[in-house]
């Protein structure tokens, strides 16, 4: 079976950066766990990816606080998930709106060309892990997508707990309530 982990967003500035929130740090130890856990060749990340313009962008004109600016502290990977990712040389995707962009080629180029079984785990939940797991399900129809509710969180408890539901109404799979 064709199983693969996605680690959606864990960087600094959605834990202790400039939309980090409470209880987000507490995700790292679970989700380098689970990176270690599937190896090398069945782990990818992505990196929401912003630029000095940001604040100019429609996203930057609803939410104005500048996060992710490529190359800088906040844009990195947290913690020990950082360093699990690197350990099984996970592929990274740099993506500019909330869901990854499949038809870009250097990320297409990284994507596994079929897929029995994709989880996702990181940040946030109730944005771009649910961007994702919808731009997931539409690259792989018949694959079971999985999202792990141990693994992701959101600023807001009540948005996160609806997401899940939503998420389960689109037939993927919650795990870890």
């Amino acid at each position: 079976m064709d199983r693969y982990l996605f680690v959606i967003d864990y960087q600094n500035d959605f834990v202790d950066g400039a939309l980090g929130f409470p209880g987000a740090e507490k995700l790292d130890a679970k989700i380098a766990e689970k990176v270690r856990s599937y190896g090398k060749g069945r782990v990818l990340f992505t990196r929401d990816t912003h630029f000095d313009n940001y604040l100019s962008t429609r996203e930057g004109k609803n939410l104005p606080v500048v996060h992710c600016i490529k190359d800088t502290p906040g844009w990195e990977v947290y913690g020990e998930t950082a360093k699990a990712l690197r350990e099984v040389e996970a592929p990274d995707i740099d993506k500019l709106v909330f869901g990854m962009d499949v038809t870009d080629p250097a990320t297409a180029a990284v994507l596994p060309e079929s897929a029995d079984e994709i989880e996702l785990v990181g940040l946030v939940s109730n944005i771009c892990v649910v961007s994702n797991a919808v731009v997931l399900q539409s690259k792989y129809p018949e694959a079971t997508i999985i999202v792990d509710a141990a693994c992701t969180d959101s600023f807001d408890k009540s948005l996160h707990q609806k997401v899940l539901d939503v998420l389960e109404g689109f037939q993927v799979k919650v795990t870890g309530r």
